[in-house]
């Protein structure tokens, strides 16, 4: 992200989205809106950037109600992972084409499972940096946004 967060806030209640928040600097932003298509809320958002802040961002929107249900179904308790194993979320907009055969690995990390436009990965940080990234970009393309799990949690409360 490279929009500063009092900013993007403010393209988001320009395109009159209410109750806008921002979460931890990193693009996140929880709002209220007129009950409508995901897709039709991401154009809004979208077209609200590029004119208030000169530039778009990819945007993926879920409901709350979305991520809370992603963190009670648990879809990382049938894996082993070590113990300081990062969990890791991409949001798509469309569902993977294509059958993965999973799990698909590089440099400890791991893709573990997709379901619908989510993919759940894990990784071991190392010196390296974030290889799951570069692992997530190879497999699903970079018009995807990825967040640990902990964040998930912040912005699903």
């Amino acid at each position: 992200m490279n929009a500063k967060m009092p900013e993007l806030k403010k393209s988001f209640e320009v395109a009159g989205f209410t109750e806008v928040k921002t979460l931890l600097s990193s693009g996140n932003v929880v709002f209220s809106a007129r009950a409508t298509s995901e897709a039709a809320l991401e154009r809004k958002a979208e077209k609200a950037m590029t004119a208030t802040l000169g530039r778009m961002f990819l945007t993926i929107v879920r409901p709350v109600e979305a991520l809370q249900e992603l963190l009670e179904s648990e879809p990382y308790g049938s894996f082993r992972l070590a113990p300081q194993s990062k969990r890791v979320v991409t949001f798509m907009r469309e569902p993977a084409k294509g059958k993965l055969t999973l799990p698909i690995a590089l440099d400890g990390a791991r893709i573990l499972r997709a379901e619908g436009r989510e993919v759940f990965s894990a990784y071991v940080p190392s010196p390296r940096g974030p290889a799951f990234m570069a692992l997530i970009e190879k497999t699903f393309g970079k018009d995807v946004t990825t967040r640990t799990w902990e964040t998930v949690a912040k912005v699903a409360r």
